[in-house]
């Protein structure tokens, strides 16, 4: 075997990971980039003729880059529902990253698919769904949900007399797809990859918290006939608020009476782990009713990106869409489990090491911790800005978001939120993102960083106030 330089390309980057990690407390958690070039310009250039050392194209990468990095683990990042990382899953992934296992079958990696084993059925324990369901670790959300809804496309056709996987959707019958009007862009996303299509879905009117409607999705459901999906979720994307899950189960029960195969997943990419905590739970009663789940390892739970969860209860119909055979392959038949069987993915990485290992670090306890804390800190930064003046906060804070909206003094409130943020991330030591709610210009805050704290959320609170005031002084 060829042997490297392995200790100098080691020392080249743990050097300035173990840097990055000790000043996540105090650093610059954005850096604004006008001009692409700047970076272009410390790293492209031709393809280089000659090889260099690989410790010195470390060296040079970690010098180079690091000065653009967004800090999502500082404890102030409280944009787009990212989640920090956990130490145990840090070290995890280092470990996974060395062993560089091809995790697809048991017969080839035995130690990382007995992990992942071990992971998902921990999954399933701390979440409190059917113990006998199916898990796939994929990427994330988005092909979580990809993962869940292609089980339910050939499940409902199958019901309904058509094997997708032998036949395609070439001359099916119609699959009925009713989603909720406030629904996470991914789930039409998934939708459109698996042929469904995403403007013929059914869009269910919502309220003013962004639940789905029980009696429009009762009345949806009566217009309809054949095989249909459900789309609903736990923990919408910009209000935090959880569907009627009981409601949602009962329609699709009595649509299920009336003769038509039917299917209900739930999005549950930001707020599945509510199931975890004692106080939170209430929210989520009735999911285990539904048909598949889907979640990230990297929000809530704080493992490293990427890794996402879907789950099925019914483990045949999950494995019927997703599992592959082929004669060279070494199948395990039944004796223990392969993770390729679960999954959109043929060569994958060990994605369970890191979530075995977060798991066992947090414990049960551990992890409701993450999730009653992310809402004290939720209510925290909503009180704090109400009692301001200069705000409103825009939705009932049960879970980790909050939105805001910004009071500009000469009305024109949108553009007043977009200049707040803007000026909030110039400075760089907190990050808030945006988003449209209602018709409405809004400032979203998502915690989901286990590191989070209050002095942070107080830094936060500070830093907004004092560009929200001075920004609001300078208008006319």
């Amino acid at each position: 075997m060829k042997q490297s330089d392995w200790d100098g390309v080691i020392r080249a980057a743990i050097e300035p990971a173990a840097a990055y990690l000790e000043s996540l407390p105090d650093r610059r958690i954005y850096q604004p980039v006008k001009d692409p070039d700047v970076i272009r310009s410390l790293v492209g250039g031709p393809l280089p003729d000659e090889g260099m050392d690989p410790a010195v194209v470390v060296a040079d990468l970690a010098r180079d880059v690091e000065p653009f990095i967004t800090a999502f683990g500082s404890g102030r990042f409280f944009g787009f529902v990212v989640g920090g990382l956990h130490p145990a899953a840090y070290g995890a992934d280092l470990l996974t990253a060395t062993w560089d296992q091809n995790s697809g079958l048991f017969a080839v990696t035995p130690g990382i698919a007995a992990v992942e084993e071990v992971a998902v059925g921990w999954l399933l324990e701390l979440l409190d769904l059917p113990q006998d369901s199916s898990v796939g670790l994929v990427t994330g959300g988005q092909m979580a949900s990809f993962t869940c809804l292609a089980a339910a496309r050939d499940h409902v056709l199958r019901e309904s007399g058509w094997n997708v996987r032998a036949a395609g959707l070439q001359g099916a019958p119609k699959v009925n797809v009713v989603v909720k009007c406030d629904g996470h862009a991914t789930v039409l996303r998934a939708l459109r990859f698996l042929g469904l299509g995403d403007s013929n879905a059914v869009e269910v009117a919502c309220d003013d918290q962004s639940r789905i409607v029980p009696a429009a999705l009762e009345q949806t459901l009566e217009s309809l006939d054949g095989p249909t999906i459900v789309c609903v979720e736990a923990g919408n994307i910009d209000t935090g608020a959880f569907d009627p899950f009981h409601d949602v189960a009962d329609a699709a029960d009595r649509h299920r009476d009336r003769g038509n195969a039917i299917w209900v997943h739930a999005d549950g990419a930001i707020g599945l782990w509510a199931r975890v905590s004692p106080d939170r739970r209430h929210m989520t009663d009735g999911l285990d009713r539904l048909d598949s789940w889907s979640t990230d390892a990297h929000k809530l739970l704080n493992v490293g990106y990427d890794s996402g969860v879907a789950i099925c209860r019914n483990a045949a119909a999950h494995r019927a869409a997703t599992s592959v055979h082929a004669p060279y392959l070494i199948h395990s038949e039944g004796e223990t489990r392969d993770p390729l069987d679960w999954v959109p993915e043929f060569s994958r990485r060990a994605r369970g090491t890191s979530i075995y290992a977060t798991l066992r670090s947090l414990g049960r306890s551990g992890v409701a911790d993450i999730v009653d804390r992310t809402h004290r800190l939720a209510v925290r930064f909503a009180e704090e800005l109400a009692a301001s003046g200069r705000a409103q906060v825009m939705n009932d804070v049960v879970f980790n978001q909050v939105l805001v909206r910004w009071i500009s003094p000469d009305g024109d409130h949108d553009d007043f939120n977009d200049e707040v943020m803007d000026h909030v991330q110039a400075e760089g030591m907190v990050f808030f993102s945006g988003t449209t709610w209602d018709g409405q210009r809004l400032m979203r805050i998502s915690i989901s960083d286990w590191a989070t704290d209050e002095q942070d959320v107080d830094q936060a609170i500070e830093a907004l106030l004092r560009h929200a005031t001075q920004l609001a002084t300078d208008r006319p």
